[in-house]
Parts: structure tokens; sequence; C-alpha cells
């Protein structure tokens, strides 16, 4: 069933400051924010910054934190690592921020990571999803680098294991985009369906911004392939789709969540029908925790959908956890910002799940296999792909600790 909604507002304020003493409004707690919010990678930067405003709304509505308003210092890094880094060292060095969330591009991520470490800063990266991310800096004595998304190794399981034992076929095809981030996934793909005894019939990769992929297409129908698995991003997914149909070949896509993004099913319009991704989040109205920001986040951007749900639901849950860290810490210092966050008293109802300690010192990992769910889409919009998986986020999933991820060291992408 889908929510039908008006340009409706729920909630909050119009001026979140008001509630606040004189000068506990001028003296903001600045957080960072860094995403791209143009090119192609804009729906996630896009989504995520409507989501984090939407929880920072919310929680200068109800008094700030230690009696002080967040306020957000954002920037546009456009997916360019070297942006990013620029950004990171104006973060911290001149804005003098006490956290930051960001950003959606792993490159762009592994880019800053040093700056934020060295400074004992935390860093909370809401959708960039390589494993590097959080295995960087992993031994340190204190670690810094925390994540809220479901990282690629996580997605390589759910898209072999749909793709093999679920839908259970044996000839398959990898296209990936030449990126550290299509590269990683398809080396995480590959050892995955290794261990399902298949060996792809082919392999292509490709530049991004490629407009023709036919032939890769038409090798790949040639050789026997029955499913299409992708791991690249929303522009080179619709060139997938379209390329695809223009061969008249039907066998169905899954991949990587990029799968989800707006600008996949507007290109492909029809052809992106069927194709199956990893979601943390789907944009359906199972419990009113979901239905409330859906409607909240639809009605204040004036929105018929949400451009990438799983980077704006993701976000805002990040900013809910940051919150309550700086709250439990009683302090904006990094080093006690980041003990809060390793073990954190205060149960966090998000709209991802409810986080009942996210991250350990050990783990900087709050997504773990079992709370991801496959994504289908279906008439344009991405609905659940399984019906238990729909009865399910009714209650929702949450961690479980004997099922974190690996500490692998690969480098990566998106």
């Amino acid at each position: 069933m889908r929510l039908k909604i008006s340009l409706l507002a729920l909630g909050v304020g119009a001026s979140a400051l008001l509630a606040l003493p004189a000068a506990a409004a001028d003296n903001p707690i600045r957080i960072g924010l860094t995403c791209p919010f143009t090119g192609g990678s804009a729906p996630m930067g896009e989504s995520l910054r409507n989501a984090v405003r939407l929880a920072v709304e919310e929680i200068n509505w109800k008094g700030g934190v230690l009696g002080r308003p967040i306020e957000l210092v954002e920037r546009d890094d456009e997916a360019n690592p070297d942006k990013g880094r620029a950004h990171a060292q104006e973060l911290i060095e001149k804005v003098k921020v006490v956290a930051t969330i960001g950003s959606c591009n792993t490159g762009v991520v592994l880019k800053t990571l040093d700056l934020y470490q060295k400074a004992k800063i935390p860093l909370l990266v809401p959708v960039a999803t390589g494993v590097a991310i959080t295995t960087a800096y992993a031994k340190a004595p204190e670690h810094y680098i925390f994540r809220t998304s479901a990282n690629d190794e996580i997605q390589a399981q759910l898209v072999a294991r749909e793709a093999v034992e679920r839908r259970r076929f044996k000839k398959v095809a990898v296209l990936h985009d030449t990126t550290a981030y299509g590269e990683q996934g398809k080396d995480f793909l590959l050892a995955e369906l290794t261990k399902y005894g298949v060996k792809p019939v082919s392999v292509s990769a490709f530049p991004l911004g490629e407009a023709d992929l036919t032939a890769a297409l038409d090798k790949a129908r040639k050789a026997g392939a029955e499913v299409i698995l992708t791991y690249t991003v929303g522009p080179e997914l619709a060139v997938i789709a379209n390329g695809r149909a223009k061969l008249g070949w039907k066998a169905p896509i899954i991949g990587s969540w990029p799968l989800s993004w707006t600008n996949f099913l507007s290109a492909a319009r029809g052809n992106a029908e069927g194709a199956s991704m990893p979601q943390t989040f789907i944009e359906e109205p199972v419990n009113s925790r979901r239905t409330e920001f859906i409607v909240t986040y639809l009605g204040k951007t004036q929105l018929k959908r949400i451009s990438s749900a799983v980077s704006a639901a993701q976000g805002y849950d990040t900013m809910l956890l940051l919150a309550a860290a700086i709250r439990q810490a009683g302090s904006t210092a990094g080093p006690k910002i980041r003990a809060a966050l390793e073990n954190l008293e205060e149960r966090v109802q998000g709209v991802v799940t409810t986080y009942e300690r996210p991250f350990t010192a050990q783990d900087h990992e709050a997504i773990t296999d079992n709370m991801v769910v496959m994504g289908e889409v279906r008439r344009g919009l991405v609905l659940f792909a399984h019906k238990e998986d729909e009865k399910a986020a009714i209650v929702g999933r949450k961690r479980q600790a004997d099922e974190m991820p690996k500490a692998v060291s690969i480098s990566s992408g998106e």
C-alpha cells in the first residue's frame, strides 16, 4: 500500500531557536555536513541534507542539545575527493565543528579520514559504503570514524544471495564501472559468487559517463547470462537498463543500492521495472515512525517521493545518534563524543531501526546484514521485494553483534 501525501508538514515550529535563551542561541553547536548537492550523485546529497535539516529542526525545537542549538555548516563536495578534503580542512580548522556528517562517496571520505582522526573529531558516515572507511583506523587506540550505512560487503552478500540462492540463477553477468566503488563491488560480488560455486559467464567494466553499453550487454547475452549483476551509479544503471531493452533482452537486473535512485528510475522509466537492490529503508508507511518521517519529509520539501530514501533515512538517524552522544557526553569535545558513541546509553528511535548501543569501541558499523532487505522496482517505485521483509519492517530489525562485517582492507568508491 502506497502512502498518498498532500503538501503537508508535521510538527516542528517555524523558528526553532525561539525556545532557547539568547545567550545559548549565540553559541551554537556547529556540525559539518558534506555531500554532493550537484552532479550525478546529487540524489544522495540532496536527500541526506533535507533529512539532516529535518532532524536538526526537531532537535532545536525541543531546546537543542546541552541548552544550545545545532547549527549545520553545509558544503557541496561535488563527489570530488580533493574538494572534500579542502572542505574537511575548513570545517576542522576554521569553522571548528564538533563533528561532521558525510560524505556520500567513499572516495571523498577516504581522502578526509586522516584529518578527522588527527583532529580527534568524530566523522559519521551516513551514506558511503566502502569497507575501508571503518577499517582504516580500526586498530588505533581511539577511532573517530563511524558509519550508519550498509557497507559493500553486506550489499554484495545480499545481491549474490538474491540471484543464486533465492532465484537460482547459475549463469550470471557482472557489469561494473571502473571507479574504486565499481571495482570493489565487483571484487566482493565475485567472492560471494565463488562461495556458491558460480563463475560469471561475462564480466564487463566501463568508465562513468559511458552512453552506450549494448556491446557489453550483447556479449553477456550471447554467453548465456540469465541475470545481470551491477555495481555502478544511477545514470550508468539507466544506460544498462535501456541498452538491455534495445536488445530485446529480458534478463533481470540485480545490483547495489543505486538501483533505487531517482536518476536511474527517471532515465530508465519502464526499463527499470523488476530491478532489485539492497535497502536499509523503503519509502513505505509500514509503521507509525516511518509514516511520520515520510509525511514530514515530503511535506517540507514539497516532493512526491524521496530522491534517495536510504540516504535520507540514514542521514536523519545519524543526526539523532550524534545528538544523543553529545547529550550523554555533556560536552562538545571530540574524545568525549567518541566515547559516548561507543557506549551509547540512550535508546534512539530512528526510522531505519531503533538503535540500542549501535557502536562499540571495537566496531563502528551500526548496520549488520540482518537489517538490510531487498527492494524491487514496481510501477516506478521501490517497494519491498519480499512480503516477509515488509512484515518484519513493522516491528523493525535490530543490530546483531554476532553479525558484524569482517575487517578487510580493500580500497573503495561510492
